[in-house]
């Protein structure tokens, strides 16, 4: 199952490397990764996807805690939360195929952000089943290069997920 973990650590060099050692040192692949600052320039919040067992995660998350950087680790799966990817796909079109592939964007609602003479751009947002469902009906025109961002995921109202705070006890939503 996957679980999403968002980590607030301090905006310092090295705490990438320290969180993505911790999972390489217990054998567990990220999925997705999103590192960003937040509203607080000092502190940066880590989404990570991670393919695990539940018991598992809990111990990933009480390991996360014991790094040294992390202020706080928040389990949002299965709480209320607000999931999206980024990707930019760049797919083969030629003059005649345009509309149709427009067409497709707009159902999308992914936005066309470079036309080259042979190609096309988009970028779209939204859950991983959406982007994936786009790639699919643009896969047949030639999809010449794709990249995405990882997800980023923020809960919903005043919901507080499963937080682990070092020196904090576990308390659930």
């Amino acid at each position: 199952m996957q679980h999403t973990l968002i980590a607030l650590v301090d905006n310092r060099p090295g705490v990438l490397n320290r969180v993505a050692s911790l999972f390489r040192r217990r054998n567990y692949n990220i999925e997705s990764l999103a590192v960003g600052r937040t509203e607080n320039p000092e502190i940066s919040r880590m989404t990570i996807v991670v393919e695990a067992l539940p018991e598992e995660t809990a111990r990933i998350e009480a390991n996360l805690v014991k790094l040294i950087n992390i202020i706080d680790v928040q389990d949002v799966t299965g709480q209320p939360a607000i999931a999206r990817d980024l990707a930019l796909i760049k797919v083969k079109a030629q003059p005649s195929q345009r509309a149709e592939i427009t067409a497709l964007a707009d159902i999308f609602r992914a936005r066309v952000v470079d036309v080259a003479p042979e190609s096309l751009i988009m970028e779209i947002t939204g859950t991983e089943d959406k982007i994936e469902s786009l790639n699919e009906l643009l896969r047949p025109f030639g999809i010449l290069e794709m990249v995405r961002a990882g997800q980023v995921a923020m809960l919903r109202g005043g919901a507080t997920g499963v937080r682990h705070t070092p020196g904090v006890e576990t308390r659930a939503a």
